[in-house]
């Protein structure tokens, strides 16, 4: 850990978490190192799906025990993850073991859920609705530390109904919020809210960036991305090409708002508007080359090696990006947003 006050004056961030299943224990490794620096202060997170989690955990912990606390809790929470998942018939196979593979491709129960869920729905699978993640989130999060907490917090879930993201805020955070803006269609029940439906929250954004730039203080946004943007082209597995399919749909909304600050950033009249508030946004981003080499399937792995695994490669990408890049912040973007408009 670097010493904030003989490197870095105080600085001001928001933080962006995508969402992506058990990889989400690699942003539990970002944010377990950032929190180890007292430089940055959080002024407010949007998340999804697994980023809703991460950030509802962090922002409870915090509000228990500072960062000390945020860290625990968040460990606390991948722990009972991993847990429940003992009892889940998503296993590794016994040759993916021996080889030392996270995918559960090979997995006979995951191919054959696989195939049925292109034919039957959760509701005939799942009739009674069951989500290992309600007992965990109403045993993990006290509901009323993020209704009362100084960081701004937005969750993210889609509306099945107009397809819409409905961003919830700090006071209108429950279990059935966080459970929507994690509910695959293909494996769980609509989560109804104020008698709408909701599904994953990355159809609409993952994570969604709006909030964070009309309703905080912070000039600087840190993307913690776990769906790469790019891959080799040389799919063709049918397996490969469905989770390339998964990654750029939950990819697209994200890169459209950042294509819109990339715009407003050579169009806005500085000082006016809420174009110039785009428009000055500085956007960083943490992510690791390593997480290419797992696919769609091993996002439902929560073995504890394997969560233990992405916790460390999000702890080397937020320690890459702080040596790196650290003292960008607050100066200035280092994300390449206008190569985003090369191809437009």
């Amino acid at each position: 850990m670097t010493d904030p006050q003989a490197q870095h004056p105080s600085r001001l961030i928001d933080l962006a978490l995508q969402g992506g299943g058990a990889h989400g224990a690699f942003t539990w490794g970002v944010l377990d190192r950032l929190l180890e620096e007292s430089w940055l202060q959080i002024d407010g997170i949007s998340g999804t799906s697994a980023g809703a989690m991460n950030a509802a955990i962090l922002v409870d912990g915090y509000a228990q025990d500072g960062r000390h606390g945020a860290r625990k809790a968040l460990e606390a929470f991948w722990r009972k993850v991993s847990e429940a998942a003992m009892f889940s018939p998503f296993r590794r196979s016994p040759l993916d073991i021996l080889m030392g593979r996270w995918t559960l491709d090979y997995s006979p129960v995951y191919t054959g859920m696989d195939l049925m869920a292109r034919l039957f729905s959760p509701y005939d699978l799942n009739p009674a609705g069951f989500n290992p993640l309600t007992d965990i989130l109403n045993d993990c999060i006290d509901f009323d530390h993020l209704a009362h907490s100084p960081i701004k917090l937005f969750i993210t879930a889609t509306s099945v109904r107009t397809g819409q993201a409905r961003v919830f805020r700090n006071a209108e955070i429950t279990p059935d919020v966080l459970l929507a803006s994690a509910c695959l269609p293909t494996m769980f029940h609509a989560v109804e809210i104020d008698g709408e439906a909701y599904w994953d929250g990355g159809y609409s954004g993952n994570p969604t960036l709006t909030p964070l730039v009309r309703d905080c203080d912070s000039d600087d946004t840190i993307l913690i991305q776990v769906n790469p943007v790019e891959r080799a082209t040389d799919l063709y597995a049918a397996r490969d090409i469905a989770s390339r399919l998964n990654e750029i749909s939950f990819n697209a909304v994200l890169l459209q708002e950042i294509r819109m600050m990339a715009l407003l950033r050579q169009v806005a009249d500085p000082g006016h508007g809420e174009g110039e508030k785009w428009a000055k946004m500085r956007i960083h981003r943490i992510a690791s080359a390593q997480m290419l080499d797992y696919g769609h399937s091993s996002k439902l792995n929560a073995e504890w090696a394997f969560l233990w695994r992405l916790k460390r490669i999000g702890r080397k990408a937020a320690d890459d990006f702080l040596r790196q890049h650290g003292h960008s912040i607050g100066r200035q973007s280092t994300l390449d947003i206008d190569a985003l408009l090369a191809h437009v």
